[in-house]
């Protein structure tokens, strides 16, 4: 089963944020962010303060694959 945050990017462009403004609101660090462009684990906190930060909920920036 695999992540993809690809929502997360896609939500970013719909709100005209950069990826370092949103480093910077949510305050997550660059490595955390490229974990997420790598569809890799990122601490549960990390995903609380971007949803926080973009007024979103978990499943508006991420999606689980059932796919093996």
């Amino acid at each position: 089963m695999g992540v993809s945050y690809n929502k997360l990017f896609k939500l970013l462009i719909d709100k005209n944020m950069k990826k370092g403004e949103l480093c910077e609101a949510a305050s997550v660090s660059p490595s955390s962010l490229a974990k997420l462009r790598n569809g890799e684990n990122v601490n549960t906190d990390i995903l609380v303060r971007i949803c926080k930060t973009l007024h979103c909920e978990p499943g508006d920036i991420m999606e689980l694959s059932c796919k093996e």
